[in-house]
């Protein structure tokens, strides 16, 4: 599926009602340059799930956590990651669970420790907004 997302906004609300249908376990792996709107398709999720707190880019964190009623969600920001073992060290095993939900961007640089994922979203610049492409695995 494509769409055009024509501003923030537009990107808020397509995350919204993905809120309404990624079940615990799901892992998101999410595609785009660097300001493409990954970390505000993660945040628009939180909000519609009703996370109040800050949401930003796990960039040199590597991972984020936000609790919610009914799940933990994590989002990963695998850019800086030199390693793809440096995964194994921080037990990157642990955070995909049944009860949890993970966006890992630029999954890329985890290749061969991370599992596969659920649904895979692309996020291109285009005009003043971007261009969302939104693949399920087939697997």
């Amino acid at each position: 599926m494509m769409l055009y997302l024509p501003d923030e906004e537009a990107t808020l609300a397509f995350a919204a009602r993905l809120q309404t249908t990624l079940p615990p376990g799901y892992v998101v792996f999410l595609h785009g340059n660097l300001g493409a709107g990954k970390t505000t398709l993660v945040r628009g999720y939180l909000r519609a799930a009703g996370y109040r707190g800050t949401v930003k880019s796990p960039t040199y964190t590597l991972v984020e956590e936000y609790p919610l009623a009914d799940r933990t969600v994590y989002h990963f920001d695998l850019y800086r990651l030199n390693d793809p073992e440096e995964l194994e060290w921080m037990g990157i095993r642990d955070y995909f669970r049944p009860d949890s939900l993970c966006f890992v961007e630029w999954p890329e640089k985890g290749e061969g420790f991370l599992p596969p994922p659920d649904l895979e979203i692309n996020l291109e610049p285009e005009n003043t907004g971007r261009r969302l492409r939104i693949s399920p695995n087939p697997f």
